[in-house]
């Protein structure tokens, strides 16, 4: 009989054949944020809708278009968060971390985002991501430091093929200059009512149009590049030079905007060249305006999510097989049922000492529990019967090279710690 149930269209389940490269990629992206002084935070999986429609940007499609929405039964309007950075800023202000420790705050977060997208491999509508956000100072320095933990990230998982695209967007005092070219430009060709009106809010969203025929139309339109301030343009040359001596390779792309109205200055994509259409991996950049767009004080920022889902897709494409850790460093094989009460309990004991170990249930003969034995992937096998145990001993095979050795009940312990280190 089939299953009547299945995971909704535009998920899918992480099973333990392929969550232990998930905990991989998890970890890796991870390891140098904490080394960088990053704390992790957790934050609600809904918030109020308009945390995301004043910071995401209504003109955007994520929350025009993609975004989970729910009115409870006492009417409050909430939203799945589809991003991450906008619930991080505003638990941190909520905390007032802004005000008892030092600038920037910097925090990481690990966790499912949610889009109403149409799936296809690497785009779904819970999707994982690992991200990091530095509050409160504005230092090219900083934004540089991100980008290199990011790639060192990448790299620490052996992955090669990986390429990082960096712009900048200008800030509050250059950017409506541009804002108004681009939108003159804009008004000249042949685009459809809601590009129309996307163009109008924020003219920036349809540089990041993927439909050919509207790329088509904007060959020619206005680089932002020709329109930054000189304060921009210093900024960013500060922090190409930064990423070139740290040995960190970029390409510049002036067509770079990303898909949140959030950004301002840096702004930078990971990308993979593997992955076909889906190519991004993460992304990021500065947003020194979002704390005052969603009630904060004036702390500019910044931050980037990196993708789990299309990380592991990264992998695949280049070959990469992380190492899959044994579940287990010890499986009992009990014969009989004194047996299974003594090995139950070394196990335990075994596990409460910081080893992984398990025991073979439901009551199997000696063959199918070595078998079981076998597929666990632990390195030794202890087998214990009535006449071991009366002598006080234990049988320990290394499932490696086949030995199997006598040892002491009351030794068991020490001597598995001893041969795991």
């Amino acid at each position: 009989m089939s299953n009547s149930f299945q995971a909704p269209k535009g998920t899918y389940d992480i099973l333990p054949a392929d969550s232990a490269r998930v905990l991989a990629v998890r970890e890796a992206i991870a390891a140098p944020l904490r080394r960088a002084g990053y704390g992790y935070i957790e934050t609600p999986v809904f918030e109020d809708v308009k945390l995301f429609s004043r910071g995401v940007g209504e003109s955007t499609d994520i929350v025009s278009k993609e975004m989970f929405t729910l009115t409870t039964i006492g009417g409050d309007e909430l939203a799945l968060r589809p991003e991450g950075t906008a619930s991080v800023l505003r638990a941190a202000l909520e905390a007032n971390l802004h005000r008892i420790g030092n600038l920037p705050v910097k925090l990481w977060y690990s966790g499912s985002q949610y889009r109403y997208e149409k799936p296809q491999k690497g785009r779904y509508r819970q999707f994982w991501q690992v991200g990091a956000e530095a509050i409160g100072a504005e230092d090219p320095f900083l934004d540089a430091e991100l980008i290199i933990l990011a790639a060192d990230a990448y790299r620490s998982l052996g992955l090669r093929n990986f390429r990082i695209l960096l712009n900048s967007l200008g800030d509050k005092q250059c950017r409506p200059v541009y804002r108004a070219a681009l939108q003159e430009f804009l008004r000249g060709l042949d685009l459809d009512a809601d590009t129309v009106r996307r163009a109008e809010i924020n003219p920036l969203r349809v540089l990041d149009d993927k439909r050919p025929d509207v790329r088509k139309q904007l060959v020619g339109a206005p680089a932002l590049v020709d329109f930054l301030c000189e304060e921009c343009k210093a900024y960013h040359e500060q922090v190409r030079e930064i990423l070139t001596a740290a040995d960190v390779a970029f390409e510049d792309d002036p067509n770079l905007v990303r898909g949140l109205d959030y950004y301002t200055r840096t702004t930078f994509e990971f990308v993979h060249d593997g992955l076909g259409s889906q190519s991004a991996v993460g992304g990021g950049g500065r947003y020194d305006g979002l704390s005052e767009m969603i009630g904060g004080p004036a702390l500019p920022s910044v931050g980037w999510a990196l993708g789990v889902d299309r990380t592991v897709l990264a992998l695949e494409a280049e070959g990469i097989e992380l190492p899959n850790p044994a579940a287990s460093d010890v499986f009992a094989v009990p014969l009989g049922e004194e047996a299974r009460r003594v090995l139950f309990g070394a196990v335990t004991a075994l596990r409460r000492e910081g080893l992984s170990a398990d025991l073979v249930y439901g009551g199997k003969g000696l063959k199918a529990a070595m078998k079981a034995a076998d597929r666990s992937g632990a390195r030794f096998a202890v087998v214990a019967g009535d006449r071991d145990l009366a002598d006080g001993l234990v049988q320990l095979k290394d499932l490696t090279t086949g030995e199997q050795t006598p040892v002491a009940l009351d030794a068991l312990v020490s001597t598995l710690k001893e041969k795991l280190k």
